[in-house]
């Protein structure tokens, strides 16, 4: 069944429906099965996206019609698909008339997945009007709180040096809170790992006081604060609350200093939200962990990781997951930064849309998986700045002397990018930095040829 003149109008301007302000607009890499008309097979993807399905059928009004989703571009040789959606058509709550990212998604990446005539469709990009930025929580907190906290600048506080405990399961409840204490000693940014949780080896009522006990003799120690981010990721939100009004409990004069991580990806949605809402004093950092089986460029169907951390600025996420771009050891390229320029500004361009945010709060882009102090200046330069959350588990606890050690060379490798220091120049007289050569001899070979007779390392 065509469907084409119904749910399809390639004299629509992309211009003027950004300039009307009444459609979500959703760019995706599209290609029908075999036998299947290209043009035919958009339409029915955007009559499954929104009012109708493979039939006619008699309860269609003329409003019925008014609210369609609208196919306005095609390009069959690059397989670009464009829809408009009015703003009609997503769901909305009834306690205070908010959007919602769960009828987003099960609009524009609903039924149309596993439609038979659509080989695969990919979302690569969105745009959102003023109106649904209006309508989307967005974050309560940003790295300017963290800043804030941390007493530095609230604008351009720089490079935020954290960690993940290693091993992520494994350790019982004092051996836990000991790696915590080791790293604070040097750094400033802890979170839990995303399994770990309230195992029978290490219950959270046990790990928790412990760790809050380190955060206060570290702080004691270094004279510095410490920031901790504990996961409260659960399948029922009341699960999700005593977890949270624990840690907040327990941490008590330093429970500012607590952030909540959340499995946002396998967690879904609601997660975030009930995390969002019901505790707003609180960083929201948004673990992403699963999001390759739908994000990797490898899969042709889901969505990129590109909208993954749009979708998350919009429902509140402080910060979020962006891989190392390349520089670490999860799958990326240097082109990532991109992801990480969409949430942290206020308007940028996209792969496809330029995005106004019109002052909704940033997300910070965090930074994990196979850094160290060896590999941060590559990653500052191809990024611009280092305005981020780095949390280095490898990196600080493979450091040859200490954790604490391993720290403070992640933050001389940020204060040598910023000086625009020779690494091995300034490693010369940085003793912590200097050490992460020895620590990480395979980086240091491929990064920096030659320095093991530069720095007089001869073993």
């Amino acid at each position: 069944m065509d469907q084409s003149n119904r749910y399809a109008d390639l004299s629509l301007k992309e211009s003027e429906l950004i300039a009307g302000g009444r459609h979500i607009l959703v760019a995706y890499k599209m290609k029908p099965k075999s036998g299947h008309g290209y043009l035919e097979a958009a339409a029915h993807f955007a009559a499954e996206s929104s009012t109708g399905t493979n039939v006619e059928v008699s309860t269609t009004d003329d409003f019925t019609r008014g609210v369609d989703a609208l196919v306005y571009y095609i390009d069959e040789a690059t397989e670009d698909m464009r829809i408009a959606y009015p703003l009609d058509l997503f769901d909305r709550n009834i306690t205070d008339g908010r959007m919602m990212i769960v009828s987003f998604l099960t609009l524009v990446i609903g039924n149309n997945q596993g439609m038979g005539d659509i080989a695969h469709a990919k979302i690569h990009d969105f745009y959102m009007p003023e109106r649904a930025i209006q309508l989307f929580d967005g974050p309560s907190k940003d790295i300017s709180d963290m800043w804030r906290i941390l007493g530095r600048p609230i604008q351009n506080g720089g490079y935020i040096a954290g960690t993940i405990i290693k091993p992520k399961l494994g350790l019982r409840p004092e051996p836990f809170a000991h790696a915590a204490y080791q790293f604070w000693l040097g750094g400033d940014f802890i979170k839990n790992d995303e399994p770990q949780g309230n195992q029978t080896f290490a219950p959270m009522k046990k790990v928790m006081p412990l760790v809050a006990d380190a955060m206060k003799r570290a702080q004691d120690e270094t004279g510095q604060p410490k920031l901790f981010s504990a996961n409260i990721t659960a399948d029922d939100h009341y699960e999700m609350c005593a977890r949270a009004d624990f840690v907040l409990e327990t941490f008590g004069a330093d429970a500012d200093k607590v952030a909540f991580l959340v499995d946002g990806f396998v967690g879904g949605p609601g997660m975030v939200t009930t995390a969002r809402r019901q505790y707003p004093n609180q960083y929201l950092h948004y673990h992403r962990a699963g999001h390759g089986m739908v994000t990797s460029p490898s899969a042709k169907r889901g969505y990129t990781a590109f909208v993954l951390a749009k979708m998350s600025r919009l429902q509140g996420a402080s910060g979020i997951h962006v891989g190392t771009m390349g520089y670490g050891k999860m799958e990326g390229e240097n082109e990532d930064k991109g992801i990480a320029y969409m949430i942290e500004r206020d308007e940028c361009q996209g792969p496809v849309y330029y995005q106004k945010w019109y002052g909704m709060k940033p997300t910070t882009p965090i930074i994990s998986g196979g850094m160290n102090a060896l590999r941060l200046p590559g990653f500052f330069e191809n990024l611009g700045h280092g305005n981020v959350i780095n949390t280095s588990g490898g990196g600080s606890y493979g450091h040859i002397d200490s954790p604490a050690a391993g720290a403070i060379s992640l933050r001389q490798s940020y204060e040598c990018w910023k000086s625009g220091a020779d690494p091995i120049a300034f490693a010369k007289e940085h003793q912590e930095f200097a050490r992460a050569f020895a620590s990480f001899p395979g980086d240091a070979d491929k990064l920096y040829p030659g320095w093991r007779e530069k720095l007089g390392v001869h073993r």
